[in-house]
């Protein structure tokens, strides 16, 4: 007997129990990067999180014989759906033992959820910004997740999905790249030295997390500027680029991070992380008392460098932004950090020109995380 319990948000017990099923789900799974339960307990908080103020959530558990056995997040992204005129429900935070029947009673609960607000389809995995990873894992499981940028699962979630008649919506690609054997050829850097001299563009490395913080206005208006054509596109508000960017800059080393200047104009950027993989799964979690050590440990000793972030505004693609783009990208992973492998992070399928320059450059797809759609 499967019961389904709607999780009181104003709860501390409640709030727990949703954040620890994950915790307990793969506490014996190598590939498993825990996130940090204060960033979940914010997800769940209404009183904290920008998303609130202009959609809506609510959180499920799973009880089977007086255990905790999955959950699932609902959520109803206003904003989204005015700018794609869609009437769409997302699920986030899906995680489950290998049961269908767990499954199909988290789901149908989450689908009561949506009907009753006149929303009929529902999306996912899919979070509450553009930077909570997308998609359920379909390849490369084997391989560890990156960082919190990208969910992880096992490989029977994508069956307990498809039985339950979700089709494939979107895929979200990562590369690998093994920065020895990466280097764009002599013709793109001299495409980006024009580029830069015709178009009067320049790139500006970022020193410190303090100047980092200065720009965050104009990095935040310049996505909103950049990705306006995407799939999983909405305006952000300036209170959710604040929050998201801030939550950002606490994993970022500002060196690799970039942007493209026109003038005072930011028409294209680079987000470089280093990997605290390790640091994470040290942590388990938790940032104190020793957690924040190991992350901050694992930032100067990691081999690993995600690229999640890569864009130049629709003007200047075509025109020989990417060109600097890939060019300065180059530069970025074989700086002198001593990192060894690079990921590029959930490059949307829909992204066809930059997979394509990708592949060519010599990146290998290595994982894919699919997100699923079906009318309720």
């Amino acid at each position: 007997m499967t019961t389904i319990e709607r999780v009181d948000t104003t709860s501390k017990a409640d709030v727990q129990r949703f954040i620890e099923i994950p915790f307990d789900l793969y506490a014996d799974c190598p590939q498993w990067v825990p996130p940090l339960r204060a960033d979940v307990r914010t997800m769940l908080d209404r009183e904290k999180h920008p998303f609130y103020e202009h959609s809506d959530a609510d959180f499920f558990i799973a009880v089977q014989d007086g255990r905790d056995v999955g959950r699932i997040g609902v959520l109803e992204n206003r904003r989204f759906n005015a700018h794609h005129d869609s009437h769409q429900a997302q699920f986030y935070l899906f995680e489950c033992v290998d049961d269908q029947n767990v499954a199909a009673a988290l789901f149908e609960r989450a689908f009561e959820w949506a009907r009753a607000r006149g929303l009929d389809h529902m999306v996912g995995p899919k979070g509450f910004s553009p930077f909570d990873g997308y998609g359920i894992q379909v390849e490369g499981t084997e391989h560890r997740q990156m960082m919190m940028m990208m969910n992880y699962n096992y490989d029977y979630y994508p069956r307990l999905v498809e039985t339950l008649g979700f089709e494939k919506e979107v895929d979200f690609v990562s590369t690998y790249i093994k920065i020895a054997d990466f280097d764009v050829p002599e013709r793109i850097h001299r495409i980006a030295g024009r580029v830069q001299e015709r178009r009067n563009l320049t790139v500006h490395t970022f020193r410190s997390k303090l100047e980092l913080k200065r720009w965050k206005g104009r990095i935040g208006a310049a996505y909103n500027k950049t990705f306006v054509d995407n799939w999983e596109f909405y305006p952000l508000t300036q209170n959710e680029i604040d929050f998201t960017f801030d939550d950002l800059v606490l994993a970022a080393n500002p060196r690799l991070i970039k942007v493209v200047l026109h003038g005072d104009d930011i028409v294209g950027f680079i987000f470089g992380f280093p990997d605290v993989s390790r640091g994470l799964q040290r942590a388990n979690g938790r940032l104190l008392p020793f957690g924040i050590f190991h992350i901050l440990l694992d930032m100067w000793r990691t081999k690993w460098i995600s690229l999640n972030g890569v864009g130049i505004v629709p003007e200047y693609q075509g025109l020989g932004g990417n060109a600097l783009l890939y060019s300065e990208m180059t530069k970025t992973v074989k700086d002198d950090f001593g990192f060894v492998h690079a990921e590029l992070t959930q490059v949307a399928e829909s992204a066809v020109q930059m997979r394509r320059d990708l592949v060519n450059l010599g990146a290998k797809p290595y994982k894919n995380h699919r997100v699923y759609s079906r009318e309720i």
